[in-house]
């Protein structure tokens, strides 16, 4: 149930709940989109008066403040809930336990921890985005077999098949904001939509240090907020993208003409972005793997072999074993003739 609003209720978290009476689901309900009614408010009006001494089963406590709806203790305690089992504590501060100790003082039976894995990986984007005050950071990289995310001249349309792009689409639809390097807008002039869902609108990011977008990108031409990340001066070519629609914002440039993570990410955590989808070229992936910025990759690799290329690691520091990059909770999923490899980037000190 909860996942049904991936995509379209950050940067509130996804819940579902189901209200069980005598063994038997009465409601269910989850939370559809940014300021809707909760989880926990639909599932008690889809059971009606069966409700009553029900029990409420919700992957995440229940809010207990007054936001843009009504607390969500209110509407347990008016109903007559007799018990309610949440998977996991709510990291949000305004919450964090102030819901279950709501609960519990005016006599209803809590329990917590059922399913918590499964309830915190489902929100894991939304974790860090409250704990740690970022957005959560994505990768992903389409490449060949050796690891070659262009040919040598550039191209890259299309490396892998149908059912990697389809997931990488998928990909767009739980983030909130994609983002590339100029090099990949001046190649491939994509659109950087997400194309699985009507309704869905994704910010676009461009890495673009000297302003070299040129106006006629089609990335202009989609409805939607972009941002240009620079740390250029050009103000005639600033004023001239912003009647394109885009918003300019400068940041600090560090070694080698990158541009700071650390100020991009603190911006667009001031926005309300929670996912951050990091899609490419290879300057951009290096410099975010490099930066130690992302949380999760997504490899897509394709049975191709390209020869000389662009290199996915090309812009990264040598390692030695001991210092390798390497990701944890790894899972391999065949997409036809291509296979993707997922996990968790984990530095080794």
């Amino acid at each position: 149930m909860a996942f049904k609003g991936c995509g379209f209720v950050s940067p509130n978290p996804m819940v579902g709940a189901v209200v069980v009476k005598d063994g038997k689901v009465v409601g269910r309900g989850y939370h559809q989109r940014y300021g809707a009614e909760h989880a926990e408010v639909m599932a008690i009006k889809n059971a009606g008066a069966k409700a009553r001494g029900a029990t409420l089963y919700v992957t995440m406590e229940p809010c207990c403040f007054q936001g843009k709806t009504p607390a969500c203790t209110d509407g347990i305690k008016q109903a007559g809930i007799k018990r309610v089992v949440a998977a996991m504590i709510d990291p949000n501060p305004r919450v964090n336990g102030k819901g279950l100790r709501c609960l519990r003082q005016i006599g209803i039976e809590v329990k917590v921890g059922l399913l918590e894995k499964e309830a915190r990986r489902l929100n894991e984007a939304y974790i860090i985005y409250m704990t740690e005050h970022r957005p959560f950071v994505m990768l992903k990289v389409a490449m060949s077999l050796d690891s070659m995310m262009a040919t040598e001249d550039g191209e890259s349309q299309w490396i892998t098949g149908e059912r990697a792009r389809a997931a990488g689409q998928f990909l767009r639809l739980i983030a909130d904001a994609v983002l590339v390097g100029v090099n990949t807008v001046l190649a491939d002039d994509p659109r950087l939509t997400c194309r699985l869902v009507d309704g869905k609108r994704l910010l676009r990011v461009v890495l673009d240090s000297a302003l070299r977008i040129k106006p006629t990108a089609r990335i202009f031409t989609e409805p939607g907020r972009v941002i240009i990340f620079t740390a250029s001066q050009q103000e005639r070519k600033i004023r001239g993208l912003e009647k394109c629609g885009a918003e300019v914002v400068r940041v600090r440039e560090e070694k080698r003409g990158r541009l700071s993570w650390q100020d991009m990410l603190n911006e667009l955590f001031h926005r309300q972005i929670m996912a951050v989808l990091i899609e490419g070229g290879a300057t951009v992936v290096s410099s975010a793997l490099e930066s130690g910025v992302v949380d999760k990759a997504y490899f897509f690799q394709s049975p191709k072999v390209l020869g000389p290329g662009k290199l996915f690691s090309g812009g990264m520091n040598s390692r030695t074993l001991k210092g390798a990059l390497v990701l944890k909770d790894v899972r391999h999923i065949e997409l036809g003739e291509d296979i993707l490899t997922e996990g968790y980037v984990y530095r080794f000190s």
